[in-house]
C-alpha cells in the first residue's frame, strides 16, 4: 500500500486534497497548526483512517531544530531524526532506508535550473540523496508518462469485436436466443419500414 509522506507544507496540501497523511517530517516550518493538530488526533474507528499521522521532526547537525519549541507548545507528540541538508532529503533517505520500492515526488525541488543557482544552500546533499535513491524515485510527471489510462482505439475496437464474437457464438448455439434475436431484428426491420412510409 502507499505511504503518503508530507514534507512541511506538502502534509496541508495533503490535507486539502482529501488524504490523510502517514508521515509529516520537516523542520515544521511551514505546516500550518490545522494540520500539526490534524495529525495530533487520535483516529476513529468509525473513520476509515488507516492509523494515526506521526510527526518526525528534522533536526539539523548538533540537534539544532527550528520546529521543537513549536511543536511542543501545540503539546503534539513527535520523534526527531537529525539529518544534513533539506528535509526532503531526509524524507528522501526515510523513505528508501525504510525499503521503500518506488518513490513519487509531488512538487519536489531538485531540477537543473536548481542546481546550477549558486544561491541554493543545500542542493548539495540533494544531489547525493538523488544519487542513493536515483533507481527507486520518480517524478509525478513521469509516473503520468509510464502508467498512461489512456485506451488505444485499436484496443477498443478489438475489445467490442471480441465481445460481438461471444455474443454471435452464444446465440448461435441457443435456439431460444436465436428465436429472440430474429424477433428483435424482425420489429427493427418492421420499424424501418413504417419509418420510410411516413417520410
Amino acid at each position: 500500500r502507499p505511504v503518503l509522506l508530507g514534507v512541511d507544507g506538502g502534509a496541508d496540501a495533503l490535507i486539502e486534497a482529501g488524504y490523510t497523511p502517514d508521515l509529516i517530517l520537516g523542520d515544521m516550518d511551514s505546516v500550518s497548526d490545522e494540520a500539526l493538530s490534524f495529525a495530533a488526533t487520535p483516529p476513529r474507528r468509525w473513520f476509515r483512517r488507516r492509523q494515526q499521522t506521526e510527526l518526525v521532526l528534522h533536526a539539523y547537525q548538533h540537534g539544532l531544530a527550528p520546529g521543537r519549541e513549536r511543536l511542543e507548545a501545540l503539546g503534539v507528540p513527535f520523534r526527531v531524526v537529525e539529518a544534513a541538508g533539506t528535509s526532503e532529503d531526509a524524507a528522501f533517505l526515510l523513505a528508501h532506508e525504510k525499503g521503500a520500492e518506488t518513490i513519487v515526488a509531488v512538487g519536489s525541488h531538485g531540477n537543473l535550473r536548481e542546481f546550477l543557482d549558486k544561491g541554493r544552500e543545500g542542493m548539495s546533499s540533494t544531489f547525493l540523496v538523488r544519487l542513493r535513491v536515483g533507481e527507486i524515485l520518480m517524478d509525478a510527471k513521469g509516473v503520468s508518462r509510464v502508467y498512461s489510462s489512456r485506451i488505444r482505439t485499436r484496443d477498443a475496437v478489438l475489445l467490442v469485436a471480441a465481445a460481438m464474437v461471444a455474443i454471435a457464438a452464444v446465440v448461435a448455439v441457443s435456439p431460444p436466443l436465436r428465436l429472440y434475436v430474429s424477433q428483435l431484428f424482425e420489429q427493427f426491420r418492421q420499424w424501418l419500414f413504417d419509418l420510410r412510409e411516413l417520410l
